[in-house]
């Protein structure tokens, strides 16, 4: 793949640190990658963004972030509440297209869920994936209550005939709860998706020599590492 579209059952699920393994593990596989972040809400002008924070994590990636918004609300409302122009589906997909020419891979990281708009249009990220024709990765949380998003969030994908790569686990807790491990074979099952990854919680406080490290552990092969989801699942059997 050449671009892929990261999104996230909601906000807070770990979708920023997924995106960094990914890339970390890209960077450390020699390939040249692009960070796009469409539309950054809720930092001022001189604050680092989501996209910043992927570099500071993975290394020498490309930087690539169109607009940003001071309110931490969906991109559209935001934008509309700042007087500023919205980002559009068209113009994050061109965006993307260019940076793919001179990268071998391009990761666009949504703002929140799927379904959260950009603009006044009801443009979102899965139009996003459509006018890219990119795969969809899904970040998911990983305890009670996740199931459900994490299937509503793929159904939608494949509704909009989109490609659904898979789904990673944000944030996988130290001592995980009866949920949480249940939830190891119950997320690929309701989402129809292959479980790629489970990053620890807390990874995005590790040094970057560590996250570095750590990233071809936290994700599966088809994502360039080692992490292989049925010897995680039975370490963690009950």
């Amino acid at each position: 793949m050449s671009v892929l579209v990261v999104t996230g059952t909601g906000t807070e699920v770990g979708k920023t640190v997924t995106t960094a393994a990914v890339a970390a593990v890209a960077v450390a596989a020699g390939r040249s990658v692009a960070v796009l972040k469409p539309a950054q809400t809720g930092v001022g002008p001189d604050e680092r963004g989501d996209a910043d924070e992927v570099a500071r994590l993975a290394g020498a990636v490309t930087v690539c972030e169109l607009v940003r918004y001071p309110d931490p609300l969906a991109p559209a409302t935001a934008a509309r509440r700042a007087g500023l122009p919205p980002v559009r589906p068209q113009e994050v997909a061109e965006a993307a297209a260019k940076l793919a020419v001179e990268h071998d891979l391009v990761l666009v990281e949504g703002a929140g869920g799927l379904l959260v708009r950009f603009d006044d249009e009801d443009g979102t990220l899965a139009d996003v994936a459509r006018l890219l024709a990119a795969p969809v990765l899904v970040v998911a949380t990983a305890g009670l209550g996740t199931l459900n998003v994490s299937e509503l969030t793929a159904r939608e994908v494949r509704r909009r005939g989109l490609d659904l790569a898979g789904v990673v686990i944000g944030s996988w807790p130290e001592a995980a709860d009866l949920a949480s491990r249940c939830n190891l074979a119950d997320l690929p099952a309701v989402t129809r998706a292959p479980l790629l990854g489970a990053l620890p919680a807390g990874a995005g406080s590790y040094a970057p020599a560590d996250f570095r490290a750590g990233a071809p552990g936290w994700l599966a092969p088809r994502l360039g590492g080692t992490w292989d989801p049925e010897a995680f699942a039975s370490s963690h059997a009950s």
